[in-house]
């Protein structure tokens, strides 16, 4: 059994006051009564926010925080254990906030136990907010916002000693069983979603399929460390009451990469054709600039083609979490928007194209 809470009904009084020791929030902090309600979308984990009320002066105590537990869901909890999902975030938040310019929420714990399957995260409530949604999309404002948020978390990790790191190793086993998993997951999605999708789009996940070990033996050009899932539901826009533009949560799927898979991940199934196709030069371009103001010197047509192939990274999480996560109407929603969008920019700019050159090159 795990020593820490791993869902919201568990959490008392006691525990949060402990953390908020060990994070160092000062003064003599006693917690009178605490309530919880359920927020977030995520299909991997659930996430609580509490409010509270304390004894006495506690004015550098939060009144609200926000906690992520294991999901309710065994199929959606499995998932995450065996690929390491619980394990990344947490460690994420351990390590690497320190090391980056991105805006993440403030950790006060993070907590895993030896399972991988165990976990809890305690951190700052950033609301008011407007969370993203990706059903909805966003406006081309909080888009550039975004690409910069990318820029701070490519640039400062650029080959940086921590892509070394034990736990953002890929685990050969894991891997082994995504690759072998991943015809199956294609023919849940073939069969799922085949009248809805575009025969021409499903054509794409159709060749990327025939193409996986293209895809899962593919070489990046350069190191940075990924989100690996940047699209808006992991975005919050307006944080703190309008005071911070934007935050980055959900860092479960954070790995080793090419930085242009976040950014062809994120303008392919991210923000949508609708908004993608009339600013897609102007926001490779800001993140240029960006990288280039951080010290990664940088050109579109120097990252053309990575960005192409970054957008297979949208379709082939479309293909895989439609498969082996828990199925829900938003869920079905939230994957047909992803890889729609996704599989446009792959049609549009070739990015099976640019994969084969890229291995021809490797």
């Amino acid at each position: 059994m795990a020593n820490f809470p791993t869902r919201p009904d568990e959490v008392d009084a006691s525990w949060i006051e402990a953390q908020f020791v060990q994070a160092g929030i000062p003064g003599d902090v006693r917690i009178a009564s605490l309530e919880w309600e359920a927020i977030g979308t995520g299909q991997v984990g659930d996430t609580a926010r509490f409010s509270l009320q304390y004894v006495g002066d506690a004015a550098q105590a939060p009144p609200t925080v926000a906690a992520k537990f294991p999901s309710g869901d065994a199929t959606s909890r499995h998932t995450a254990a065996a690929f390491s999902l619980y394990r990344k975030e947490v460690l994420f938040y351990q390590h690497v906030p320190r090391l980056i310019g991105m805006r993440v929420p403030r950790a006060f714990a993070a907590m895993i136990d030896d399972n991988g399957c165990d976990f809890v995260l305690l951190f700052e409530d950033l609301g008011p907010c407007a969370p993203g949604n990706q059903l909805s999309g966003c406006t081309l404002d909080q888009a550039e916002h975004a690409i910069r948020q990318a820029a701070e978390l490519h640039a400062p990790t650029l080959d940086h000693p921590l892509l070394d790191a034990e736990w953002l190793q890929p685990d050969p086993q894991a891997s082994a069983s995504l690759r072998a998993l991943y015809p199956q997951a294609q023919a849940t999605f073939q069969e799922r979603y085949g009248d809805v999708l575009e025969p021409e789009l499903m054509a794409v996940c159709e060749a990327l399929n025939d193409n996986l070990d293209l895809w899962f033996d593919r070489k990046h050009s350069r190191r940075s460390l990924v989100h690996g899932d940047f699209r808006l539901d992991n975005m919050l826009f307006g944080i703190l009451d309008g005071t911070e533009p934007i935050a980055l949560v959900d860092w479960q799927t954070c790995a080793v990469g090419c930085g242009l898979t976040d950014i062809g991940y994120f303008l392919g199934c991210g923000i949508g054709s609708a908004l993608r196709r009339p600013h897609e030069a102007a926001l490779l371009d800001l993140y240029c600039a960006e990288m280039t103001r951080l010290g990664v010197p940088l050109t579109r047509d120097q990252v053309w083609d990575d960005y192409c192939i970054g957008a297979l990274h949208g379709v082939s999480t479309a293909v895989f979490s439609a498969a082996f996560v828990v199925r829900t109407e938003r869920g079905d929603a939230n994957f047909l928007s992803m890889a729609r969008g996704a599989c446009e920019l792959a049609l549009e700019h070739d990015s099976l194209g640019a994969l084969k050159r890229r291995m021809e090159h490797a």
